[in-house]
């Protein structure tokens, strides 16, 4: 049976709320703050529900809920004030203090006996939630220690470090032939196709926790057979036509395998994401012989990267209102950015017209 602790200076009111609970409730009973907080002592983790008078001698009702608040007895212990008080601005403090509810006087059985119900399944709940949160967030955190532990042995594995560095050569691959296509643009058509280059190893740790998530094995086979973004490598272009036209010269290399692609750009996803993404196997030239190895490049205009750089910083404030709208907002920034785009690309092509 639950424990409740009724507190109030007043015998008679004392008497009237021990017997409109007793049926339901085991009832400790203490006339002052004082008596109040012995009790909260000793009983602290067998009381369900506190009910407080304000007005006392010796120790009143805001020095027990403050004294609570301290001992951090008010997260657990839901709190009803029961007094003659309506005054808006006393019941405003109450509840900033963290009280649960209010019971004026006079007391009404069936108001009194709901609202302490109430609050005792409220905070119930309330407490399993908060403890399943809990819960949960070890587990993660068990979790997230195994992922770290295990991505530590990874990147200590001297295959693992072998593999990584066929990877970073697979890079360095793409990278000089991209350079030397660069170079031939600027003697022929006098201007850059590309104006930089950006790339990157995935992480230990993200290799780890996608290969986990995608219920994939934690091998070294299963890295090169189920992970095509181990490698990438980001083109920005000045013009969407050189996007399109640097990628076809590129996968017609006849040492270049087009794998897959995707072209975000013509199809853009539905937040308003465009790129044009290439998944290639790149050959690289080692000591023993020829290795293919999988590389993802994503080529995306100057404007589409920084519409991308600011989504993807956007997106992790997990604070912010109005998700809806600021989705809407970003989606028009993307739609205003594609016309931007081919805005530049027809005056591009005005001035080109013009020097012929």
């Amino acid at each position: 049976m639950d424990r409740i602790l009724v507190v109030d200076d007043a015998e008679l009111n004392r008497e009237l709320l021990y017997d409109i609970l007793e049926d339901d409730y085991t009832i400790e009973l203490a006339s002052d703050g004082v008596e109040a907080l012995e009790k909260l002592r000793k009983y602290q983790a067998e009381i369900s529900a506190l009910l407080l008078d304000l007005r006392m001698p010796n120790l009143d009702g805001f020095a027990v809920i403050e004294e609570m608040r301290r001992n951090g007895w008010i997260k657990h212990i839901p709190v009803l004030i029961i007094s003659s008080e309506h005054a808006i601005e006393i019941e405003n403090l109450c509840f900033h203090l963290g009280i649960s509810d209010f019971i004026h006087k006079p007391f009404e059985s069936s108001i009194v006996l709901n609202r302490v119900k109430n609050a005792i399944e409220l905070f119930a709940c309330k407490n399993q939630l908060e403890q399943t949160v809990a819960e949960q967030a070890m587990t993660l955190k068990k979790q997230d220690q195994i992922i770290q532990m295990q991505a530590e042995q990874l990147r200590d594995a001297r295959s693992f470090k072998h593999l990584m560095m066929e990877y970073s050569s697979a890079i360095l691959e793409v990278e000089t032939k991209l350079k030397v296509l660069n170079a031939e643009f600027s003697q022929v058509y006098n201007r850059n196709p590309f104006e930089s280059i950006k790339s990157r190893l995935k992480s230990p740790e993200s290799i780890y926790e996608k290969l986990e998530r995608k219920g994939y094995p934690v091998t070294l086979d299963s890295i090169r057979e189920n992970l095509s973004d181990v490698a990438g490598l980001r083109i920005i272009c000045s013009f969407p036509d050189d996007i399109y036209r640097l990628a076809e010269l590129f996968i017609k290399q006849d040492d270049i395998v087009l794998v897959r692609q995707k072209d975000y750009i013509k199809n853009p996803k539905q937040n308003g994401y465009r790129s044009l993404h290439l998944i290639l196997d790149v050959p690289i030239f080692l000591s023993n012989g020829k290795k293919y190895m999988k590389v993802e490049v994503q080529f995306r205009t100057i404007a589409m990267d920084f519409w991308a750089s600011v989504e993807h910083q956007l997106k992790y404030k997990r604070d912010v209102g109005n998700t809806d709208e600021i989705v809407k907002q970003l989606k028009m920034c993307a739609d205003s950015i594609e016309d931007l785009d081919y805005q530049m690309q027809k005056i591009r092509d005005q001035i080109d017209l013009s020097r012929e």
